[in-house]
């Protein structure tokens, strides 16, 4: 029959395992990774320190500290906003907010703000409502869809001034969606419907105007032509009578031989004299 091991034996080695897990939890409590990406604020017994952790190994202060870690690569939220316009009208926005920490101010992040989600709601959403109410209080409801690249421009500089108050970069905004109310979109509709009809009536007029205008010109020259013709059948009935008072002076025993006047064979030739004398 095995002896048992003596009660202080099993103790030691009961408190050598104790010791070795102990050791083993101080050695994995005493420095923290910081990912790519990332960056930490270490709190020692609940009080951040100065200094953030950056990527990479850092030795921390086991069981007393704790280690927050944020992520500050560029971050997307979508944030309503609401609003009126210079003209009173209710305007209903929602926009896409791209930005990141700033990873050398994130100790005073951690200080005054805590945790990321908490960050986004009591800083960011309510800085972009009141960035929107100064973009589209500049412009009445009409100019914020005519000018919506002009409203976003506004919108960003006027979020950029105040989120970087509190340690955070805007990278960029994108206007989603813009709403009115159903009365404003009506009224819109109708007056874009009046608009169309009333260039199309210029239209009509104009084309009018210069159709009247290509009769009258069309007209003027048919008379001018005619006017000419006329002339031009007086002038040759003239010079018909001429000839035929010399023939007949020619007959009645004149010594000198008349010309006559001929005309073309084609209508609308040009007449010539023909002198009878060299005919002879």
């Amino acid at each position: 029959m095995r002896n048992a091991q003596p009660p202080v034996q099993n103790l030691s080695a009961l408190i050598g395992g104790v010791v070795i897990a102990f050791a083993i939890l101080l050695a994995l409590s005493s420095f923290v990774i910081i990912n790519p990406g990332q960056a930490g604020v270490i709190s020692i017994l609940g009080k951040a320190r100065d200094g953030a952790l950056l990527e990479g190994i850092h030795i921390k202060p086991p069981l007393i500290s704790a280690v927050d870690v944020y992520d500050v690569t560029v971050q997307k939220f979508e944030v309503p906003a609401q609003s009126s316009t210079r003209d009173l009208q209710d305007l209903n926005g929602r926009f896409a907010i791209n930005f990141r920490l700033d990873p050398a101010k994130i100790v005073n992040i951690r200080r005054t703000q805590g945790t990321l989600s908490n960050l986004v709601a009591k800083i960011v959403a309510p800085q972009t409502q009141e960035a929107f109410k100064i973009a589209a209080a500049r412009r009445t409801a009409e100019e914020s869809i005519t000018e919506r690249a002009a409203l976003k421009e506004d919108f960003d500089i006027a979020l950029t001034d105040r989120l970087q108050n509190y340690d955070i970069i805007v990278l960029d905004t994108s206007v989603i969606d813009l709403n009115f109310s159903k009365e404003f979109a009506k009224a819109v509709e109708e007056k874009q419907i009046a608009e169309q009809q009333a260039r199309r009536a210029v239209y009509v007029a104009q084309q009018a105007e210069q159709e009247a205008q290509a009769d009258i010109n069309r007209a003027r020259g048919k008379a001018e032509a005619q006017k000419l013709l006329a002339e031009t059948l007086k002038a040759q009935g003239g010079e018909l009578v001429l000839q035929k008072e010399a023939i007949q002076a020619w007959r009645d025993g004149g010594s000198q031989m008349p010309k006559v006047l001929v005309m073309g064979e084609k209508s609308g030739s040009l007449p010539f004299l023909l002198n009878l004398d060299d005919m002879n």
